[in-house]
């Protein structure tokens, strides 16, 4: 390495990097180098290192601002249009809802009224839900969420950021890193769709940089730091936090295997130890969850419906269509277009591919290539799609599902614990981290020697960035008040149905999914709802929901099929012990972004009717909500 080009790799403030770092073989050990006690960016900012990293943070969510507009509008008091959004908001409430009583955020019997319902594998988010409590009981659990929504593509740009300034000199390659990933359309749909998701991404390089720091200083405090990283990755996302611990993992173990000694171990212990303390509660919750529910396995359909394809893995952002360049945007393709977009891009791809031959000597960049590329090959699922063309070779039966030995997902599902793992394309998500650092160095190199190409890389990166929602996905509004401002005036807390009425989850349902405002105007009026929506629906509950008779007629007569007239007096009868106050039947144009295919066949008629043989009358209508009251 010449002079010139060691002169060329300083840091910002003139310290040199470790030598492994700059392409030669070290004697010591860093994969990524000593960090810089200067704050980034030019002139006069370098001496200010807090500003100068608000700066940054600033430009970073004013940037995720703009990759995912019109999200930011929605603070306005809109929510997209889905049951997903409305149990964000739910969750919200709820957490400062036992915040405020000290009481459990694990189990609610405001949910699935009487039998109740645990929160262990939803998507609660108690860590946020804590966090936002402040912004929850003075503006609202929407207005929480919306407010997340806007800064998360921020956060998870300067988090990756933060890790790229352990790797990469000066302050343009780690900017370039952090807007690759933070404003990536995988994360930035993620941000529309699965909050807890987009959140999640925010701790994959957060456990990383951890990880590297307690690496290069097998401390106590260093290892109680990336403990607490990934604690609060399980109190947000337990699939996410398994894979920050797992890139934790893929950078701790060799070190540990080769020189770790007493002091080592000690610091590794104490973040696991840190780790457990700080999620006890939430570890707790999914083992008695587990417990009770038993077995639960995905459909076997899932592991191929969330699966990403080739060569949609790395074409060019579906984006682009929205810019007219459609030929180049339809080339992505997937099986479940609605749930995630699972590709890298071509822009991200290209520098990727060109930070790892420009960084090829540093060992770092070849096991970031390999970061990336084995989560991309583990996010293709248990079989291979190319092209709309199914291929599986060595193929065998798992689970009533034809799967290939060769895919590495195939195997991955097998290990303990992680049969529930069914959404591969999320596995991109990790592949990202090695991507954008990748692409970083290859900022940095285009910086040095071809500045037209980067300016071009630059404006192509900036067209494909973000996601500004999904075109057939409407909004709903935060609040209907003149359904709900008198079921709020009743405090005796009664319980409100919702129709259609079901308990939806894995592996149970009962009924079908209620109206995705059913839960948002529980957190308005504070009653329990009958209904539940969630990722795990316990045999108790729905048993404990299916023996009462008033809720099996409910759902017997949704598609017109007639109620004995025995049928009818265990209805009254049930309805004694109930205290059901009040019976929102919601109306089709709020039945949007659900899982209600039949809705258009349900029977209002004969719901009306059987609600009216079971002692309730129509009390008013408002909004495309009839209200009935016993």
């Amino acid at each position: 390495m010449s002079d010139q080009e060691r002169g060329a790799a300083a840091t910002a403030d003139g310290a040199p990097i470790a030598p492994e770092a700059a392409g030669e073989p070290g004697r010591g050990t860093r994969l990524f180098r000593s960090g810089r006690a200067s704050g980034p960016g030019p002139g006069w900012l370098r001496g200010h290192r807090w500003l100068a990293e608000l700066a940054v943070l600033a430009g970073f969510v004013a940037a995720g601002v703009l990759a995912t507009w019109p999200r930011a509008t929605y603070l306005a008091g809109s929510l997209p249009m889905g049951i997903d959004q409305s149990q964000y908001v739910w969750s919200m409430w709820w957490t400062a809802h036992q915040l405020v009583h000290l009481g459990n955020p694990w189990h609610t019997a405001y949910l699935a009224a009487p039998a109740g319902i645990p929160l262990g594998y939803d998507t609660l988010m108690p860590l946020l839900g804590v966090v936002m409590a402040p912004v929850t009981l003075l503006f609202g659990p929407s207005a929480s969420y919306s407010l997340l929504a806007i800064v998360m593509p921020g956060l998870a740009c300067y988090a990756m950021y933060r890790l790229a300034r352990l790797w990469l000199p000066g302050w343009i390659g780690p900017v370039a890193a952090g807007a690759f990933y933070g404003l990536s359309g995988m994360v930035a749909f993620q941000d529309w769709k699965h909050i807890h998701t987009a959140a999640g991404c925010v701790f994959l390089p957060l456990a990383m940089a951890a990880a590297i720091r307690l690496r290069r200083d097998a401390t106590i405090r260093r290892g109680v730091m990336l403990g607490l990283v990934i604690g609060a990755a399980l109190l947000v996302d337990q699939e996410f936090a398994v894979l920050a611990a797992v890139l934790a993992a893929l950078v701790l173990l060799p070190w540990l295997l080769r020189q770790g000694g007493r002091a080592q171990w000690l610091a590794v212990a104490a973040g696991a130890v840190t780790a457990l303390v700080v999620a006890a509660g939430q570890l707790i919750a999914m083992a008695q969850e587990a417990a009770a529910a038993g077995s639960v396995a995905p459909s076997a359909g899932n592991y191929i419906k969330y699966s990403a394809q080739l060569p949609g893995l790395f074409a060019p952002s579906p984006r682009l269509a929205l810019y007219g360049a459609t030929w180049l945007g339809s080339i992505y393709s997937a099986h479940a277009p609605g749930d995630a977009i699972a590709t890298f891009g071509l822009t991200l791809t290209a520098l990727a591919v060109l930070g790892l031959v420009v960084s090829w000597r540093r060992r770092s960049a070849r096991l970031l290539g390999l970061l990336w590329l084995g989560s991309a090959l583990l996010a293709l699922g248990p079989q291979l799609y190319v092209g709309g063309h199914r291929f599986v070779p060595l193929a065998q039966h798992w689970r009533g599902l034809a799967v290939s030995l060769l895919m590495p997902y195939t195997w991955l599902i097998r290990l303990p614990g992680l049969l529930s793992f069914r959404e591969a394309d999320r596995l991109a998500l990790l592949g990202l981290v090695g991507a954008a650092l990748l692409a970083g160095a290859a900022v940095e190199w285009l910086r040095q020697h071809a500045r037209p190409v980067l300016i071009a890389a630059v404006v192509l990166g900036a067209l494909e960035a973000g996601w500004p929602g999904s075109p057939n996905v409407g909004t709903m509004p935060s609040t209907l008040r003149a359904v709900d401002h008198p079921i709020a005036a009743d405090r005796s807390n009664s319980v409100v149905v919702d129709v259609p009425f079901g308990i939806v989850g894995i592996p149970r349902e009962y009924g079908n999914a209620p109206s995705p405002l059913a839960l948002v105007l529980a957190t308005a009026d504070g009653h329990p709802r009958a209904v539940s929506y969630g990722p795990l629906a316990v045999s108790s509950t729905v048993r404990r929901i299916r023996s009462h008779a008033f809720y099996t007629g409910l759902v017997t007569v949704r598609f017109g099929q007639p109620v004995s007239p025995a049928q009818l007096a265990a209805a009254r009868q049930d309805l004694r012990t109930l205290h059901i106050g009040w019976v929102l039947v919601w109306q089709r144009r709020w039945m949007q972004e659900v899982r209600v295919h039949t809705v258009g066949d349900y029977d209002y008629a004969a719901i009306g009717r059987y609600l009216r043989q079971t002692g309730f009358h129509l009390d008013y209508q408002a909004d495309g909500v009839m209200v009935y009251r016993p």
